[in-house]
C-alpha cells in the first residue's frame, strides 16, 4: 500500500476547523484513522493534536522563532520535484531535526527545516507550522482525541483513556487499539520508569461542598507550596518524574537516596517536595525551580537548598496495581513501606470547625493550604474530579501567557506586561483574561523576557506573541464581566504569585472555572439586573 500523503491529513485538520460541534470532529478524525496503515496511525494521532513526540518522551525539536522564519522567509513555494510529503516521512524529518545536536547544528535544522518547507504546499507549509508551535487551532483536545481512537476501534472510552493514562503515549494506545482491539487495551499495566500521569483536583470553596461530596468525611492533607513528584523504584533503580512526565532524577540525589530507603523491592509512590530553610520552613516556589533546573554541580545546590520529601499516595508495590484500591487502603500501605517522618500531615474528620483548625495550622507553618481525599477514592491518572479537592484561603488562577508587551520606564528592555489566557476546554484554544505587570523580581523579569523570545510566533512593534507554555499562577481581588476578551471575564487587579515550571498549558484553569468563581461572587452580594 502506498503511504497516506500529508495533504490527505491536512484536509482533514481543515475540516476539524470547520466545526464547533464534538461528535462531528470525533468521527472526522474516527473515519480518517481508520484508513491508515498501522505504522501511519501513530504518528497521525500526534500531527492531528499538535503534538511531535509522545508527552512521556523528553524530546523537542528545540528550534526557535528565527530559524522557523528563516526557513519560511527563504521558500514559499513547493518543489514539484521532490516526491510528495506523507504522514511518514514528516515524522522522519521531525526526528532526524531532533537528532540534531552539538557544533553547528542551528545551522544544519535550518537547512534541514528549509529543505521540508519547500516539499510542502501552502497548506501543507501551515500544519507543519502549527505542529512546530504545538497550536493547531482546530478544537482537537486529548479528550476528543480518545473519544475518536475510541469509536474507530470500537473500544470502550473508558478502556482507552485508562491505557493513555498508564502510558502517557497516546499514539501507541491508537496503534494498539486499530490493530489488536479492546482486549489489548485492557492488558495494559503500570511500567516502572515510565511516568503516569497524576491524579488532579478540583478547587472546593468551602468544607461543606467537601463533606457533601465525600459522603460525610474526608481525609485532609497539607496542600505544599511545592512540585508533584512520583517516585519508581525497583530494587536499587530509583528514578523521579516531575508532574509533567520529565525525569528529573539527575536534579534530586538527596530525594533519591531517601527512595533508597523504602521498604519495597518495588513501587510507585506520589509525592511532592518543597525547598526548606534551616528552621524547616518553606522556601518560595522560585528557589525549588532552581533545584529542578541545575542539571550540573548539583551537589552544590543540595547544601544550599535543602528539601523536604512529602508522600500521600502508593500507586505500585511489589508487582500490585494500586490504582483501583480505596484511597484509606492506598493510604495504610503507604505507612508500611516509608519512614513516618515523610508521610504529609494528615486527619480524618467530619467536623467543620475541625478542618478550620487544620487549615489554619497548615497556613501558620507556611503552606498554600489543605487536600481534601475522598476515603473511598481510587486513583484516576489525568483526570479532575470531586474525589480531590484543594482548599485555599486566597482566590488563584493558573493562566498562560500568550503575549507580552514591552515595558518602559524602569521596566524599559523587558517583556514585562504579560498577557493571561485561560482554557476554552470546547475548542482548545486560549482567550484572554487580563494582562499584569505586577509580581515579578527583576531577575524573573529577565529570565521572562529571554524565555518568551524562545516562544515568539510573531511580533508587532509593542507586543510579542508567544507559543502557550508558561503557566503562571496570579492572585486576584475580583472576576468581572468583559466584552473586551474573548473569555468574557477580566481579572481586577491581577499579579503574579509565581511562575509554574512545573504546569504545562493543558493544566491551566478554563473559562467554565472562570465562570463558576464570577457567580460564586455573588453568593453574598446583590446583583444588578
Amino acid at each position: 500500500m502506498p503511504e497516506t500523503p500529508l495533504s490527505s491529513l491536512v484536509s482533514v485538520c481543515q475540516s476539524l476547523a470547520s466545526t464547533r460541534k464534538r461528535l462531528e470532529k470525533r468521527e472526522m478524525i474516527s473515519s480518517f484513522l481508520k484508513n491508515l496503515e498501522p505504522e501511519e496511525i501513530g504518528p497521525a494521532v500526534l500531527l492531528i493534536v499538535g503534538r511531535i513526540f509522545p508527552e512521556t518522551e523528553s524530546k523537542a525539536l528545540n528550534i526557535g522563532y528565527r530559524t522557523i522564519q528563516k526557513a519560511y522567509g527563504k521558500t514559499k513555494q513547493a518543489i514539484l520535484t521532490e516526491e510528495p510529503l506523507t504522514i511518514l516521512s514528516l515524522q522522519k524529518v521531525f526526528k532526524d531535526i531532533q537528532n540534531i545536536t552539538g557544533k553547528d547544528s542551528v545551522r544544519k535544522k535550518t537547512h534541514m527545516l528549509e529543505a521540508l518547507i519547500g516539499r510542502a504546499n501552502e497548506s501543507e507549509q501551515e500544519i507543519i507550522l502549527k505542529n512546530i508551535y504545538g497550536e493547531m487551532q482546530h478544537g482537537v483536545s486529548e479528550g476528543v482525541m480518545l473519544d475518536s481512537i475510541a469509536d474507530a476501534s470500537n473500544a470502550d472510552p473508558e478502556v482507552v483513556r485508562r491505557a493513555n493514562m498508564l502510558t502517557g503515549d497516546m499514539a501507541n494506545v491508537a496503534t494498539i487499539a486499530l490493530t489488536k482491539g479492546e482486549e489489548s487495551l485492557k492488558k495494559i499495566g503500570l511500567n516502572l520508569f515510565t511516568p503516569v500521569k497524576p491524579m488532579l483536583a478540583e478547587l472546593a470553596e468551602d468544607f461543606e461542598d467537601v463533606f457533601k461530596y465525600h459522603e460525610g468525611k474526608s481525609s485532609l492533607e497539607f496542600k505544599f507550596d511545592g512540585a508533584r513528584i512520583q517516585i519508581h523504584k525497583k530494587r536499587d533503580e530509583i528514578r523521579i518524574f516531575s508532574r509533567r512526565l520529565s525525569d528529573v532524577t539527575g536534579s534530586l540525589p538527596d530525594i533519591t537516596a531517601l527512595a533508597g530507603g523504602f521498604n519495597a523491592d518495588e513501587l510507585l509512590v506520589d509525592g511532592e517536595v518543597v525547598a526548606v530553610d534551616k528552621s524547616g520552613r518553606p522556601l518560595p516556589f522560585q528557589d525549588l525551580m532552581r533545584r529542578f533546573r541545575r542539571v550540573h554541580d548539583v551537589e552544590e545546590l543540595v547544601k544550599e537548598i535543602p528539601l523536604k520529601l512529602y508522600l500521600f499516595d502508593l500507586l505500585y508495590l511489589d508487582g500490585e496495581l494500586l490504582i483501583d484500591l480505596p484511597y484509606e487502603e492506598r493510604r495504610n500501605r503507604l505507612s508500611e513501606v516509608c519512614q513516618e517522618e515523610l508521610l504529609a500531615n494528615r486527619v480524618t474528620t467530619d467536623k467543620t470547625e475541625e478542618a478550620e483548625s487544620f487549615l489554619k495550622e497548615a497556613i501558620e507553618k507556611g503552606h498554600e493550604g489543605l487536600m481534601a481525599k475522598s476515603l473511598s477514592s481510587d486513583y484516576a491518572p489525568g483526570k479532575r474530579g470531586k474525589k480531590w479537592f484543594k482548599i485555599k484561603p486566597a482566590d488563584y488562577l493558573d493562566v498562560v501567557i500568550i503575549a507580552a508587551d514591552w515595558g518602559y520606564g524602569r521596566r524599559e528592555g523587558w517583556l514585562s506586561n504579560y498577557h493571561l489566557a485561560v482554557k476554552d476546554v470546547e475548542t482548545d484554544e486560549y482567550h484572554m483574561i487580563g494582562k499584569t505587570f505586577k509580581g515579578l523580581t527583576d531577575k524573573e523579569f529577565e529570565w521572562m523576557t529571554a524565555r518568551l523570545q524562545e516562544l515568539k510566533t510573531r511580533e508587532s512593534e509593542y507586543t510579542v506573541y508567544v507559543r502557550p507554555e508558561i503557566v503562571v499562577e496570579v492572585a486576584y481581588n475580583e472576576i468581572q464581566k468583559s466584552p473586551k476578551y474573548e473569555s468574557g471575564f477580566a481579572l481586577r487587579f491581577a499579579r503574579i504569585k509565581r511562575i509554574r515550571e512545573d504546569k504545562s498549558a493543558r493544566d491551566v484553569d478554563s473559562i467554565v472555572r472562570v465562570n463558576e468563581l464570577y457567580q460564586k461572587q455573588f453568593e453574598k452580594k446583590g446583583v444588578l439586573g
